[in-house]
């Protein structure tokens, strides 16, 4: 039983990596959208969260870790954005994407640590005895 809880606390803190490790990369974006000839970057965060937790095909992938240490930064494989239109400057920073993509990146981490708060609250019920309601 420790082991499964074990593991899908670890799940969900090489998400909150992941989703952190993303948030910089979209902000480090935004940060260079005026600086000629950046290319924006980011990153696969389904194919990063398979490699983090060993899960490309496995049915017992969360439970593997193959990222390191507990707490290491997630190392996930950076691409170049394919810019919408062309720049003068050959900058590839499309800002209304940079945005968008902060604004869901931010909300997934969100609802991430609601998923911990919950599973971390549901363990504190389920120890308790039943007279101590």
């Amino acid at each position: 039983m420790i082991s499964r809880l074990t593991a899908s606390l670890d799940f969900h803190a090489q998400t909150l990596s992941l989703r952190a490790e993303r948030q910089r990369v979209i902000a480090g974006n935004i940060a260079n959208a005026d600086t000629p000839g950046y290319q924006a970057r980011d990153f696969d965060f389904a194919a990063a969260l398979r490699a983090a937790t060993g899960s490309a095909g496995t049915g017992d992938g969360i439970a593997r870790k193959v990222m390191g240490t507990p707490g290491s930064r997630p190392d996930p494989v950076l691409r170049y954005a394919v810019p919408s239109q062309t720049n003068l400057d050959s900058n590839s920073v499309d800002m209304d994407r940079e945005r968008a993509a902060f604004a869901d990146n931010a909300v997934k981490y969100e609802s991430t640590l609601r998923f911990i708060n919950g599973s971390v609250r549901t363990m504190l019920d389920a120890m308790k005895s039943h007279n101590q309601a």
